[in-house]
């Protein structure tokens, strides 16, 4: 009778013990868990990836692009530096895609997909839609592959737009706007379905 006693005790004291480890268990992967989903907020992405689209008549225009925020910095003539060549975004080159001809700035610009670039500046900046639309930031960007390339004057606000920002508008069945804005600035040009 003192063995089978002294047996229950143990093995109740084995349970308990089974028990305590299995709820620590549990416990840290419950804390896990709960660090993993801080982690997972902390690393949204800065620049996070973005795009618009609009069908003007029966053309399709479509803008890839990464969305970086302003963060508090001076972006242009600080971060993004004047007179040099940007690629109007983040990380890879902005795309643009059309499935018409669109008349820009008089020009034609055929149906197909371009990176989109800029040249910021103090006064005029200089846009570029260029024949080489794969590519990570700027790096092979070649002034020969530009096929449509103009001036345009930006707009300036006192409100601040926090993360870079492309609309296409629709004016009418056959024309409409592209526009780009970031921290205070807004570029903005017409373009025109080709007949």
């Amino acid at each position: 009778m003192k063995n089978l006693t002294l047996l229950i005790v143990m093995m109740l004291t084995i349970a308990s013990c089974k028990n305590e480890k299995s709820s620590t268990v549990k416990q840290k992967h419950n804390h896990n868990n709960a660090t993993e989903k801080v982690e997972e907020q902390k690393k949204k992405p800065l620049s996070p990836h973005s795009e618009t689209m609009a069908m003007i008549g029966d053309a399709h225009i479509h803008i890839d692009y990464s969305s970086p925020g302003v963060r508090g910095r001076i972006i242009f003539g600080g971060l993004v530096g004047y007179d040099q060549v940007w690629q109007a975004g983040a990380h890879m080159a902005t795309w643009l895609e059309t499935n018409k001809d669109l008349i820009i700035n008089g020009e034609t610009l055929p149906k197909g997909k371009y990176g989109f670039f800029t040249i910021p500046s103090k006064g005029d900046w200089t846009v570029m839609i260029n024949k080489n639309w794969e590519q990570h930031g700027k790096d092979e960007y070649n002034e020969k592959d530009d096929v449509i390339r103009f001036k345009i004057t930006p707009t300036l606000s006192e409100e601040i737009t926090e993360h870079l920002e492309y609309k296409v508008n629709k004016i009418n069945d056959k024309s409409g706007t592209i526009s780009m804005a970031w921290e205070k600035v807004k570029l903005e040009f017409p373009f025109a379905i080709k007949k």
